[in-house]
């Protein structure tokens, strides 16, 4: 079923700036280029330039800046939004009006996803009567000194006056908010490659925030995960939020008041380390600095995707997580799925894990903006997970309903760094953002083989 008519495109063409080395793609293209590198090493962007005080103001505006008292759009800039979860949130975001700057180096990624994400979200305006939000993409490394150039150049200029009565100019950002999903995420990798998962989630992290303060952008979103829990996974309960906290919380437990203390146990890879290290940075932020205003997601399983089939899981690298290799193994690109421990203490023997929608992780986002907007300044922690567990085996017989295939099985012996029951605590998000999921796991697995279906038939198609 085609989603949009080809007449429809410059419906959202003067939507998109992309930078000089972004090209769009046909949606079924998924190309491997060779990034252009700056003298750091890092993928670069070419930006405007910094405005000078002799700028006339139309040259100003050429470049990028505007003066306050002109019309001036913000943005929602989501790093790493071309991923898995990153594209899905950027289409949510656009569906509710935001516009959306993005900044994804490509390595995890295709530029093909930007196109696909301007056609649904055109669909989208088109049957609600909508104006077309705008997207802007840069392709850089978030790490890169590209990105305090890009940040300058989403900035107004704005005189001030200090306490000594003198004039000053400043800047004013239009990026009202910030999400962060340009993490790598694999546990096995992280485990065979530490410091580079240390470099880019720790590091990369820390560049970032000293490049927001900069420019007064303290509005964040920070994608983190399940794995902070560590062995508390291994109570067999839902895992509730101040499990793990960064600095002393009293709260009131049984009609008693009790004071947690941070602590981190049996953190069982780098990852994990990555995730907890850099959750307690941004508290660290937030108590110093008390106009940072800081949501920690921990996420725990995302799978499916958009019903449209348009977006889905496609990484560049080797697919480690479940779901992708459980459709690798009915497309025929594995030839059966690594079952890792038979022993687990759970009623199949398999472990268990809380998997989500990624539109409902998405969407959790969302609300995560809307209660940083309302509620003030500090960090929290939300849980995003369904608050039900699902073992392998069930998820395995979930995928083979929706695609009318069996899924052949390897049984091998547990794997290092994994635990055998992970589910959410959902109480807070629900309380607090007003969160909850919308799909089954019957949904996510639908979802996924439409996605899968459809990517092989224009493969077939364009051969």
């Amino acid at each position: 079923m085609e989603l949009i008519e080809a007449h429809n495109m410059d419906s959202y063409a003067n939507s998109l700036a992309s930078s000089s080395s972004s090209r769009l793609s046909s949606v079924h293209a998924s190309p491997l280029t060779t990034p252009e590198l700056s003298d750091d090493g890092f993928e670069i962007d070419r930006l405007p330039s910094p405005m000078r005080v002799s700028d006339s103001v139309e040259e100003r505006e050429d470049a990028g800046w505007r003066l306050v008292g002109q019309p001036s759009p913000n943005f929602i800039l989501v790093i790493g939004g071309l991923g898995y979860i990153g594209s899905h949130t950027v289409l949510e975001l656009l569906r509710e009006g935001h516009n959306v700057l993005i900044v994804d180096n490509l390595s995890n990624s295709y530029e093909s996803v930007l196109h696909r994400i301007q056609l649904l979200t055109s669909a989208h305006c088109k049957k609600t009567g909508g104006s077309m939000p705008l997207i802007h993409f840069h392709r850089l490394d978030y790490r890169s000194r590209s990105m305090r150039l890009l940040l300058e150049s989403y900035s107004d200029l704005v005189m001030t006056i200090n306490a000594s009565g003198q004039q000053k100019m400043t800047y004013r950002s239009r990026i009202t908010g910030v999400i962060h999903f340009a993490a790598y995420k694999s546990v096995v990798e992280s485990i065979a490659k530490p410091l580079e998962y240390y470099q880019n989630n720790v590091c990369g992290l820390v560049s970032l925030l000293q490049h927001l303060e900069a420019y007064g952008i303290r509005n964040f979103i920070f994608s983190s995960s399940a794995t902070v829990y560590g062995s508390k996974s291994d109570a067999g309960v839902p895992l509730r939020e101040e499990y793990i906290v960064h600095h002393p919380e009293e709260q009131v437990q049984d009609g008693h008041k009790v004071v947690l203390q941070p602590s981190a146990v049996g953190l069982s890879c780098p990852y994990a380390r990555t995730k907890y290290f850099s959750e307690a940075i941004l508290a660290d932020m937030a108590a110093a600095n008390p106009e940072w205003r800081i949501v920690v997601l921990r996420y725990f399983n995302p799978v499916g995707c958009d019903p449209s089939g348009l977006l889905g899981e496609n990484p560049r690298g080797e697919a480690t997580n479940l779901f992708p290799v459980l459709t690798q193994v009915l497309t025929g690109h594995r030839k059966m799925l690594d079952v890792f421990g038979s022993d687990w203490m759970t009623r199949d023997g398999t472990a268990i894990r809380d998997f989500i929608h990624v539109l409902d992780v998405a969407r959790g986002h969302i609300s995560a903006l809307e209660w940083n907007a309302d509620r003030g300044n500090g960090f929290r922690s939300f849980n995003l997970g369904s608050g039900s567990g699902t073992t392998v085996l069930e998820a395995v017989k979930s995928l083979e309903a929706a695609s009318g295939r069996k899924i052949p099985l390897n049984w091998t012996g547990r794997r290092a760094g994994d635990v055998g029951f992970c589910v959410a605590s959902t109480d807070r998000a629900l309380k607090e953002l007003g969160w909850s999921t919308r799909e089954s796991i019957t949904q996510c697995a639908s979802d996924l083989w439409n996605f899968v279906q459809k990517a092989t038939s224009d493969l077939a198609a364009k051969v």
